[in-house]
């Protein structure tokens, strides 16, 4: 089983069916806070839903395409964080992740987005990685402002959510560049 430990309070974890009642209950409780920035949360109903998620990320896994991860945070399942699609020919892949209301602004999703770059520049080997976020989710946004991501521009009406398209931004991180941070 894939985990990586943090800190004493943190870890990711791969997403197995024994987490799918979990899962469930964490996107059932925040599902009005969810669902401002996720399209999916309206179509998740039931813990089947979430067990068919975990089946379809360890299929993503089996054929190296990406990944999703439990945050867990004291113990609990707080969010889950991955990497949609792999392109393993241009060696980049994007971020998404979600985290519940409860544990915002705790730093943790920062922490977990960290660790996961460093596990895509450094054992993946890959060359770029991307967060696309919607530009009026500043929460979701100040991840990669603050990881030192550059902004390199925004797409127009890029995701459908509720009852109107969005517009995304697209942080970008290059291996040299995240070389470079840690550096500093």
């Amino acid at each position: 089983m894939f985990s990586h430990i943090i800190s004493d309070d943190l870890q990711l974890k791969l997403l197995e069916y024994r987490h799918a009642e979990e899962l469930f209950q964490v996107i059932d409780a925040n599902r009005n806070y969810l669902k401002e920035w996720l399209p999916w949360i309206d179509e998740t109903i039931s813990v089947e839903q979430s067990k068919e998620f975990i089946q379809f990320s360890l299929n993503v896994l089996a054929s190296q395409n990406g990944f999703n991860l439990g945050i867990f945070y004291a113990e609990r399942l707080a969010g889950v964080i991955g990497l949609h699609h792999i392109d393993w020919k241009n060696k980049k892949t994007t971020i998404g992740y979600w985290l519940s209301e409860e544990h915002q602004g705790k730093g943790i999703m920062t922490r977990a987005c960290e660790a996961v770059i460093d596990y895509v520049f450094h054992e993946l080997c890959l060359n770029r990685v991307e967060i696309r976020a919607a530009e009026q989710n500043r929460k979701s946004r100040a991840i990669p402002e603050r990881l030192s991501f550059v902004n390199e521009g925004k797409v127009r009406q890029a995701e459908w959510i509720g009852d109107h398209y969005v517009d995304h931004v697209i942080y970008g991180m290059l291996r040299e560049d995240w070389k470079e941070r840690a550096i500093l």
